[in-house]
């Protein structure tokens, strides 16, 4: 039986995984490699810890992270990308390249503007 909060098309699925700034922000920290829960908060000034331990159940739900628990006093937690994790570098590269060809305001207006001149 599916599970009818998770789509069957791959770009809904991958929004409902990701959805929110936070999560792939979560994942572009970890693909620098493994990290504490201090360790992101810190690198993701305002997220809240209930909204972090909510994206990483998550992730560890769907085998994008895989939480690590050390036997040391004090104790120990690593947050790391499983390889289905890491498979999202990608992504986060095709999206930052996008973004970088995204116009700021400002030139997108006078680009308009010079496109309207031209059709009169």
């Amino acid at each position: 039986m599916t599970d009818p909060c998770f789509p069957e098309c791959g770009v809904a699925r991958f929004l409902t995984l990701l959805n929110g700034p936070w999560a792939t922000l979560i994942v572009r920290e970890l693909l620098k490699g493994p990290h504490r829960f201090t360790e992101l908060r810190q690198a993701l000034p305002g997220i809240s810890p209930h909204t972090l331990t909510s994206r990483l159940r998550q992730f560890e739900k769907h085998a994008i992270v895989i939480r690590t628990t050390y036997a040391e006093i004090p104790p120990r937690v690593e947050y790391r990308l499983t390889p289905l994790g890491e498979g999202l570098r990608d992504v986060l590269d095709a999206m930052a390249t996008w973004a970088d060809s995204v116009p700021t305001p400002e030139a997108a207006l006078s680009v308009r503007a010079e496109g309207a001149g031209e059709q009169q």
